[in-house]
């Protein structure tokens, strides 16, 4: 890449170690947005804020628009998180988890557009949306009104695996909740009275499939909460869990047989069952031959990176934006181990992927 382009590496560094020691848990954002609004009008963008919460910009250029994209939160509830920096590579002190997820991201963003206006250099108009509530099922994205933007392609920095890597399919989700209702009875004095709501949802859940089901799906049940007293035969109890596939029909299949274990095992022990399940978000696929696609490739290869078309497990605002129309290829920002506090992410990689957002604005 020609010098003009290099980034500020001790910048970005200094803008990430900001950015995760500023609080910003899902549903608490707005010290965080306060902070990018500050930033972002600083740099003479347009910024304003919806009523989600989500930070839209917006950069003049010249050309066909590009959508940058980020998102505010972290997953969990750590506060106070303290990044540690050593040879190069930032993690927290162990007590939390780190925040890349996706605080590299906003911070690889700012850096490129900093990197635009500070070296005059020519690009498309850039539009960003730095979103809201993402780790708790999407939520900012999915409240954005899509017809505010221009843009027919979109960067999302949010994604794992070596620098060149971008996600071109990613999987529909259904999230599952299920309340079991048995009868309560004291458990020393006449349980056989009772009907045992853990007992029958432990196990419905045994005759689920859980876990790797094939390449394209996997479930999981991640909650389960119930009973009042250890001498009371609980009569209630509440599951949530989830499916995902790439593939609707195998969706399908893998719900149905989950609840059909639930409503099995109700049957068996004379209780009953009531079952949601909601679309959390839907999969999508982008050909390698479409323009959004070949232009990050050709960026990568520019850069002597390697491109790497992943199919991920995971779901991200690039599934709201294709859900909406607009082609959205989520890249990696080189971070490792997120939500736990293992995270780590190398400062080399964050400035790999800012080089690579401005290769691919570059191409004409």
């Amino acid at each position: 890449m020609p010098a003009n382009f290099t980034i500020n590496r001790d910048r970005l560094l200094d803008t990430f170690l900001t950015l995760v020691q500023i609080d910003s848990p899902s549903g608490e954002e707005g010290a965080i947005a306060d902070y990018l609004a500050d930033r972002l009008t600083a740099l003479g963008l347009a910024v304003h804020r919806d009523s989600a919460g989500n930070l839209i910009a917006r950069m003049d250029g010249t050309g066909e628009p590009i959508l940058l994209n980020a998102h505010l939160d972290t997953v969990g509830q750590d506060r106070g998180i303290r990044p540690v920096v050593e040879d190069g590579i930032v993690r927290s002190d162990g007590t939390t988890i780190l925040g890349g997820d996706d605080k590299s991201g906003v911070a690889i963003i700012l850096e490129v557009l900093q990197t635009l206006q500070e070296r005059g250099l020519s690009h498309p108009p850039l539009e960003i949306a730095l979103t809201v509530r993402e780790e708790i099922g999407l939520l900012g994205s999915k409240a954005l009104d899509m017809s505010q933007f221009r843009a027919r392609q979109a960067l999302v920095l949010d994604s794992g695996g070596p620098i060149g890597s971008a996600v071109v399919s990613a999987p529909s989700q259904n999230g599952l909740h299920a309340v079991v209702h048995g009868k309560a009875a004291h458990a020393g004095v006449n349980p056989e009275e009772g009907i045992n709501a853990i007992v029958v949802a432990s196990e419905a859940i045994t005759r689920m499939p859980l876990g790797r089901i094939d390449e394209e799906t996997t479930a999981n049940v991640g909650l389960i909460n119930g009973g009042t007293a250890p001498n009371i035969v609980p009569d209630r109890v509440e599951i949530r869990g989830e499916a995902r596939s790439r593939d609707d029909d195998k969706l399908a299949a893998q719900i149905q047989t989950m609840t059909r274990a639930l409503e099995e095992a109700a049957d068996r022990y004379g209780a009953s069952v009531e079952i949601e399940v909601t679309r959390s978000f839907s999969a999508y696929t982008l050909d390698e031959n479409s323009p959004l696609v070949r232009r990050v490739v050709r960026a990568a290869e520019r850069l002597d990176l390697i491109p790497v078309l992943v199919s991920s497990g995971g779901g991200s605002d690039a599934n709201v934006f294709n859900a909406g129309g607009l082609a959205a290829i989520a890249l990696s920002t080189g971070m490792k181990d997120v939500h736990t506090p293992q995270e780590t992410i190398a400062v080399d990689d964050m400035v790999r992927s800012a080089e690579l957002v401005l290769a691919i604005i570059q191409q004409k």
